[in-house]
């Protein structure tokens, strides 16, 4: 049970993210810029994609030509479907390595508003923008890797029947959480001076809780328009989740 409520309360901290927007609405508005330019350059190539995948899953599957016809097309269709499954997995975690590289003045300001609100932090490493956005592309580039192999696993997956249409996708959802909070919690943890595997081995100390906050961000970047809008709140929440997992307590009650 206690797995249970650590991924419902994770659910919770993207809610009180939301709720800084509201109490912050300037604040947060600055984090709508880079995601914007981010959602631009992302939905163009997940359309060019989207509209070439039947030929791209055609090319994938060399092996079926000499399939009967109906065999052939139903098996290409789902490879098709697939691939589209993953492309949304791979694209929510670029959309966000791409708009916290393009936004790191901005996300920065954000996260350190929250960590103001709750008592500050404690010997804060201070890291040249330069240095800052180089190691976020670096650290991004290692966990899309990582996704990118578990894209492979459940594409593969994806082909058992049954299983590939009712387990493969709450999988996906649960993998692209795990990987969605630790993109949205770097910003915190290098200001602490902790790096990626720092965050991993944190993270996994409360798997259910980062889980939980992913997923939620996962679905909510999934609709359409909901990436853009809720960048900001998740930026906001992932910095209340990681002092959470930190056990940093506010040392003062949040004026807003």
């Amino acid at each position: 049970m206690s797995v249970v409520r650590d991924f419902f309360a994770g659910v919770g901290y993207l809610g009180k993210g939301i709720g800084l927007w509201f109490r912050s609405p300037r604040l947060l508005a600055l984090g709508l810029i880079p995601a914007i330019i981010a959602g631009a350059v992302l939905l163009t190539a997940m359309i060019f994609f989207w509209v070439n995948v039947g030929d791209i899953a055609t090319w994938m599957t060399p092996f079926a030509d000499s399939w009967d016809e109906t065999g052939r097309d139903v098996f290409r269709f789902t490879a098709a479907a697939l691939l589209v499954g993953v492309s949304l997995l791979l694209g929510v975690l670029l959309y966000t390595a791409l708009t916290l590289a393009i936004g790191d003045p901005f996300y920065e300001k954000i996260s350190e508003r929250v960590e103001d609100s709750r008592g500050g932090v404690t010997g804060e490493v201070q890291l040249s923008l330069a240095r800052s956005i180089g190691r976020s592309i670096v650290d991004s580039l290692r966990l899309v890797g990582k996704s990118l192999l578990f894209g492979i696993v459940l594409f593969a997956l994806g082909f058992i029947p049954v299983v590939g249409q009712t387990v493969v996708p709450v999988l996906g959802a649960l993998v692209g959480g795990w990987f969605l909070t630790m993109e949205l919690t770097s910003v915190p943890f290098e200001r602490r001076g902790l790096r990626v595997w720092d965050r991993r081995r944190i993270l996994k100390g409360r798997r259910a809780l980062a889980v939980g906050f992913g997923t939620a961000t996962f679905l909510c970047f999934l609709v359409p328009g909901g990436a853009i809008l809720v960048t900001p709140a998740a930026v906001a929440g992932a910095t209340l989740l990681a002092r959470e997992v930190l056990g940093e307590r506010p040392q003062h009650v949040d004026q807003g």
